[in-house]
C-alpha cells in the first residue's frame, strides 16, 4: 500500500535538498552540477567585483534570463512562469543559507571532498525528482525541461539529459571567457559525470517515489498556480 506524499511537501523538500546538494558540491570543489555551473561562474566573476553578490543571487538572476528564453521559445508567457521565478528566488535564499551551513563542516581531504560530491549529486537528483511531482512551479531549470518535453512530446528524462549536456557545454565556454584557459573554474570532472548520469538518477528516484508514494495535494491551489 502506497503512502501519501503531499505535493506541497515535495516542493519544500525538493528545494531544500537541491540547495544543500549544490552547497555540498561547491564545498567538494570537484566540479559543480552542470545545471548550476553557469550561475556559479556568474557568481565567481561578479563577486570578485561586488563581494556582496552571492551564489543565491546569481541563481535567480540567471534563471530570470532563462525564463525569458523559454517564453520566446514557447511564444507565450503564463502566470506559472512568474511562480517559477518566485521559486528561484526562494531557492536562492535557501542556497545562501546552505552554503553557510556546509561551510561550517570540518575537513578538506580528498576523502571528504569525494563524500561531499557524491552526497551533493544524489541530493540534487532527489530534489529534482520531487519537484517533478508537484504542481507548484519548480525552478526555471526544471520548468524549462517540463515545458520543452511537453511541447515536443519527448520523454522528460531524456530531455533533462540533453539539457544537462547543453548546460555543461555553456559552462565550459563561460569558464574560458571569464577566466581564460589557464584558470579553469566551476566545470571539472565531476561536472562531466553529472551531465552523463543525472538524468538517469532522477529517473531512478522518480520511479522509487512513484512505486512507494501516492502524490496528492494538501491544498486547493493547483488551478491557481498551474495556469
Amino acid at each position: 500500500m502506497k503512502r501519501k506524499f503531499y505535493t506541497e511537501a515535495a516542493y519544500l523538500f525538493g528545494l531544500i535538498l537541491l540547495a544543500f546538494g549544490a552547497a555540498m558540491m561547491e564545498r567538494a570543489d570537484l566540479g559543480m552540477s552542470m545545471v548550476v555551473a553557469p550561475a556559479y561562474l556568474v557568481y565567481l566573476k561578479v563577486s570578485a567585483i561586488l563581494p556582496w553578490f552571492s551564489f543565491g543571487m546569481a541563481e535567480y538572476c540567471f534563471q530570470a534570463l532563462l525564463l525569458l528564453v523559454l517564453a520566446v521559445v514557447l511564444q507565450r508567457f503564463q502566470r506559472r512562469f512568474l511562480f517559477s521565478f518566485v521559486t528561484a528566488f526562494v531557492y536562492g535564499n535557501i542556497l545562501d543559507a546552505a552554503m553557510k551551513c556546509i561551510g561550517l563542516l570540518p575537513g578538506d581531504g580528498w576523502g571528504l571532498r569525494l563524500v561531499f560530491f557524491v552526497m551533493g549529486m544524489l541530493l540534487s537528483a532527489v530534489g529534482v525528482s520531487l519537484l517533478f511531482h508537484t504542481y507548484i512551479a519548480p525552478e526555471v531549470y526544471e520548468l524549462f525541461v517540463k515545458e520543452i518535453s511537453a511541447k515536443y512530446g519527448r520523454n522528460i528524462h531524456a530531455v533533462k539529459t540533453v539539457y544537462d549536456c547543453c548546460s555543461c557545454m555553456a559552462a565550459v565556454l563561460m569558464s574560458f571567457a571569464f577566466f581564460g584557459f589557464l584558470q579553469f573554474q566551476g566545470v571539472k570532472a565531476g561536472t562531466i559525470l553529472c551531465a552523463l548520469v543525472n538524468g538517469s538518477l532522477i529517473g531512478l528516484f522518480s520511479r522509487f517515489f512513484e512505486r512507494h508514494f501516492d502524490f496528492c495535494d494538501g491544498f486547493h491551489f493547483r488551478d491557481f498556480v498551474s495556469r
